[in-house]
C-alpha cells in the first residue's frame, strides 16, 4: 500500500469535519427547541434567556450569547443566538404555556 499524499489526507480530514458539522446541525434541529415544530414549553418568558445561555453550543460546547428574543405569535418565541467560541448562529424555539387553573 502506498503512502497517502499530505494534500489528499488534508482534504479527507476537511470533508470529515464538514460532515460532522452537518450531522451535528441535523441533530440539533431534532431536539426540543431546535425547530419551530418542536418548541420547549415554559411558563414564563423570563426563564427563556437564562435557559438558552446555560445551553452549550451543539458544535463546540461553547457558551451562547442571545442576539434577539422575538415573539412569533400564539405564545411562540424565537431566540437567535451565536456561539461565543465558534461563532455558529442558531435559533431556539419556546412556547409559553400557562400553569394556572382555568
Amino acid at each position: 500500500m502506498s503512502k497517502q499524499r499530505p494534500r489528499t489526507a488534508r482534504r479527507e480530514q476537511e470533508r470529515a469535519a464538514k460532515k460532522l458539522v452537518r450531522d451535528r446541525e441535523r441533530l440539533a434541529s431534532l431536539v426540543p427547541g431546535g425547530s419551530r415544530e418542536r418548541p420547549i414549553e415554559v411558563s414564563s418568558s423570563a426563564v427563556i434567556e437564562p435557559r438558552v445561555e446555560s445551553t452549550p453550543c451543539p458544535q463546540c460546547e461553547g457558551r451562547l450569547q442571545v442576539r434577539e428574543h422575538a415573539s412569533e405569535g400564539e405564545g411562540l418565541r424565537r431566540v437567535d443566538v451565536i456561539c461565543r467560541t465558534c461563532g455558529a448562529p442558531r435559533s431556539y424555539w419556546y412556547r409559553l404555556v400557562s400553569n394556572e387553573p382555568n
